[in-house]
């Protein structure tokens, strides 16, 4: 309902301040509205010696709440709309409305509406009229309708004609965007609509998962986790959904991202939560940034995977909320919001479209040279365990911590341990340090107990390490490990 609103009214009781729910509703502001008044009812509640200064005294402290918003500065009313309360008098009349319908009308605008494109509304209201038909009222999102015109319920997959429209109970043949509306049509229950959306036949798409790019909300507490469910708005319905975090690769941290388009043919990375500045960065921002300063990226997205499929425009606003949040404890409820780049029709999507999605994890393993073959090759372990196929290894690339590069050449032996080759050979200094090492373990084992001690102390303060880094595509069936 909130993508229906141009002007917003935040009613705020003037003896409570901001609870959690105005709170909730400034949030939703932000993000679906553009203009706000403030309204502190219940003035009447305020003794009348002590009521201006306390009107006061609340003013400014709502100044304050909205100076870092987009609502700064916005008119703020003091009225009393009921005083006394409900069951006062209808004689009592209401205090500062008056002044209220003046700064709303300041504020009132027309904002700009389009006409063209298809025809999408936002239905609020279903009922039936004796000898008419049924009615469904709402809001014209965008596009516009007229009388005889087909209108389909995409969620029931039923189109109807229109018979007659009604705007403020007065007939009318046409309405665009922007307009409030009542669209009368034959034969349909209203009892299987109660809200949601109504369009062009075949113009809206039934979707099981998107890509949105998003925002953290900065009042919701806490991490925002992969594979955790949230509340998902989308459209006109909220279903729950499993979210998955990717963002650049490091190196495109900084570039310019176009709005509103997904490129699939870019490289992305795999997050286990949305980054932010309190959230520990994935393996490889660490590594691209030693300086400590967690750096984020401009855009991030997610992989939403819905638990029933949705119907909704393209590039609509998707808000995220753990509405399950007893609303006592006061915290907000609303974790982020974002719109929704591509939908996922084909029920299969994890087969069919997943794969185009090239979101990879970093991988990191590391083992020790256990002792020199020659000059081009050493002997390594504790990369893999026993049971690992080390055939699916060679090939790959690994990095001595003497600085060596080498290449996996195959297994050696049956308790996983492997032989590398080192193309360039050994450096004359790393030879020294691994023949020492098996020198002393060789005489440890002649049987001199302390020579045995002593000799694993020196061995453990260096051994040298073998370092494997790879990639690996999150959505590529075949599992293919991939190194730049």
């Amino acid at each position: 309902g909130a993508q229906i609103i141009d002007l917003m009214m935040l009613v705020i009781d003037v003896t409570k301040g901001m609870q959690t729910q105005s709170a909730e509703c400034l949030v939703i502001g932000q993000i679906a509205c553009q203009k706000m008044v403030v309204v502190l009812n219940k003035i009447d509640l305020l003794p009348e010696g002590k009521r201006q200064s306390a009107i006061e005294k609340m003013t400014k402290k709502m100044q304050k709440t909205l100076e870092n918003t987009k609502f700064c500065g916005c008119p703020i009313v003091a009225v009393a709309a009921k005083p006394g309360g409900p069951e006062a008098p209808e004689s009592e009349n209401p205090l500062g409305v008056s002044e209220l319908i003046e700064v709303l009308k300041s504020q009132a605008y027309l904002p700009s509406r389009d006409p063209s494109g298809h025809f999408l509304m936002a239905v609020d209201h279903c009922f039936s009229i004796k000898g008419q038909g049924t009615v469904m009222t709402g809001t014209i999102l965008s596009g516009s309708v007229s009388l005889g015109d087909s209108v389909e319920i995409p969620a029931l997959k039923v189109t109807k004609k229109v018979k007659s429209m009604q705007m403020f109970h007065t007939p009318v043949t046409y309405a665009m965007q922007g307009d409030r509306v009542g669209i009368c049509v034959t034969q349909f229950d209203p009892k299987l609509l109660e809200r949601g959306l109504i369009c062009t036949p075949e113009s809206l798409h039934t979707i099981h998962a998107a890509i949105i790019s998003l925002k953290k909300i900065q009042y919701f507490r806490g991490a925002l986790q992969t594979k955790a469910k949230f509340h998902i708005t989308v459209g006109h319905e909220t279903v729950m959904g499993r979210v998955m975090f990717f963002s650049p690769a490091p190196a495109d941290f900084n570039e310019e991202i176009q709005e509103n388009v997904f490129d699939f043919g870019k490289d992305y990375l795999y997050q286990e939560q949305y980054l932010s500045k309190d959230s520990k960065s994935s393996e490889e921002n660490k590594e691209n940034d030693q300086s400590g300063e967690v750096q984020l990226p401009r855009q991030q997205w997610a992989l939403l995977e819905f638990e029933k499929p949705v119907t909704c425009p393209k590039l609509c606003l998707v808000i995220g909320s753990k509405l399950d949040t007893d609303i006592h404890t006061n915290t907000c409820r609303l974790a982020f919001h974002g719109v929704l780049l591509q939908g996922m029709e084909d029920k299969n999507y994890i087969e069919t479209f997943l794969p185009k999605l090239k979101v990879y994890k970093l991988k990191h393993k590391e083992g020790q040279v256990e002792r020199v073959m020659d000059d081009y090759s050493v002997i390594g372990r504790s990369l893999f365990k026993k049971e690992t196929n080390i055939q699916i290894f060679v090939g790959l690339k690994v990095k001595l911590s003497t600085g060596e590069d080498g290449v996996i050449d195959g297994g050696f032996g049956q308790s996983g341990k492997f032989k590398i080759r080192i193309p360039d050979g050994l450096k004359p200094e790393t030879k020294m340090l691994l023949t020492v090492a098996s020198k002393k373990k060789s005489k440890a084992g002649k049987g001199d107990a302390n020579k045995e001690d002593e000799s694993s102390k020196n061995d453990s303060a260096q051994p040298v390490t073998i370092t494997l880094l790879f990639k690996r595509y999150v959505f590529d069936a075949q599992k293919k490990m991939i190194q730049s």
